[in-house]
């Protein structure tokens, strides 16, 4: 491996325009990376991704390079691209095992952060570089929500996120596990301690239904609550999961490294609709998950699901609209069930909380820096834009986390 990724580094064009880094969300200065890697500077590369973006050995692992750094490499238009995303791994973790903080003048200023996900562990880098006492609240007893609970081993090992849970800690960010804002502990008892700003990050947790007959019985179960333990489940043999999206594809490769030898998704439209990156499916495929596309579930039974066919059809205005066929009822036979058709956020601190509004499905509404209707509190983050990337989150979280730092100094002021 070590000799593969020297191979790939030495490939690299650097590009006095590097399109690479403009591919990358958080503009990762890739080409100055790599010629730093291979003068032998690896520390200081590892200093310069961290800085960049604190979760830069998480985003090597599951980010989509291909549509984003990778995807954008010059190389890539006649050949294959530099395989950007193993050098920044390497070195990222390289850089983790080490303990290189800088000597930071603390200024005796609290924040809160709650939920320990992409967002809340970037802007508790952030702001702790600037000097803060930053206290992470989360309310399960690991740090990383998606990372940790939503991401499988095999695509985030946990170690990783052991590594950057110890980077916290050198840092001095306290970490409060299990406790859920919102019920014993409110807004309102953090501000009164001291905190000058609170931000939340609580991530997307509460699973969408189908809405169907016999989504009650105990054979079924949820995409986000089985990946976060999926040891404890027995799916047994035959398994059916409903949805194809991202999660639906970890869903399905978690199951047969779990026990499971027939696993298959159902969606209700056709291969070219599917939500999933392309990567994911074509793993999905090579691991051995089944599609069974045009179907539609429509009742949950002892037996698995029963399921019509479907059709796409368009109407005079052009528009596309899925409709079931008739007489096309069959049965699907799976020992187990699981949805995966989406998340919302949990409504545990905005039901408790007077002045910060939601949308209409409960996201926290908030303005182009992560401002919510309520002074001094801030949120970003799936809680706020519905599932996404984690990349996504580190860009939204480093510019709300600029937002905190200028509303605190403004106090003062």
């Amino acid at each position: 491996m070590g000799k593969f990724i020297i191979e790939e580094a030495k490939r690299c064009l650097n590009c006095k325009k590097p399109m690479c880094k403009e591919g990358c969300p958080v503009n990762t200065p890739i080409n100055e990376i790599i010629e730093m890697f291979l003068n032998g500077s690896i520390m200081e590369c590892g200093e310069k991704l961290f800085e960049n973006n604190p979760l830069s050995v998480v985003c090597s692992l599951v980010c989509p390079h291909e549509n984003q750094c990778e995807g954008h490499c010059i190389l890539g238009k006649k050949s294959s691209p530099v395989q950007i995303s193993l050098i920044e791994n390497y070195i990222s973790d390289y850089y983790l095992n080490f303990n290189t903080n800088k000597t930071i003048k603390k200024i005796n200023k609290k924040v809160a952060i709650i939920g320990s996900g992409p967002a809340g562990i970037t802007i508790a880098i952030m702001l702790a570089t600037k000097g803060y006492d930053i206290t992470i609240f989360e309310a399960l007893d690991n740090i990383g929500g998606v990372l940790w609970y939503g991401i499988p081993e095999f695509r985030l090992p946990k170690s990783v996120l052991l590594k950057l849970k110890d980077k916290l800690i050198t840092m001095g960010i306290k970490i409060r596990p299990n406790t859920l804002i919102g019920s014993a502990i409110t807004i309102d008892d953090v501000f009164r301690d001291g905190y000058k700003a609170i931000f939340i990050g609580t991530g997307v947790w509460k699973p969408r239904n189908l809405g169907i007959k016999g989504e009650t019985f105990g054979h079924v179960h949820y995409a986000i609550d089985y990946l976060k333990n999926p040891s404890v489940y027995n799916l047994g043999k035959r398994v059916c999961i409903v949805g194809a999206g991202n999660v639906a594809m970890d869903v399905a490769r978690t199951a047969l490294r779990n026990g499971s030898t027939d696993v298959n998704i159902m969606f209700r439209e056709g291969p070219e609709s599917i939500e999933a990156e392309a990567i994911e499916v074509e793993y999905a495929k090579i691991d051995g998950v089944k599609f069974e596309y045009f179907k539609s579930p429509i009742e949950i039974i002892d037996e698995g699901i029963k399921c019509v066919k479907t059709e796409i059809v368009t109407d005079s205005y052009g528009n596309k609209k899925i409709e079931y066929c008739e007489f096309t009822e069959e049965v699907f036979e799976a020992d187990s069930v699981i949805l995966a058709i989406g998340q919302g956020p949990r409504s545990n601190i905005v039901s408790n909380t007077i002045g910060i509004n939601v949308n209409g499905i409960g996201l926290v509404e908030v303005d182009e820096v992560g401002r919510t209707t309520r002074n001094g509190v801030f949120a970003s983050g799936d809680v706020v834009t519905g599932a996404k990337t984690v990349v996504e989150a580190v860009r939204v979280s480093k510019m709300v986390a600029q937002a905190i730092d200028e509303y605190i100094c403004s106090l003062e002021e």
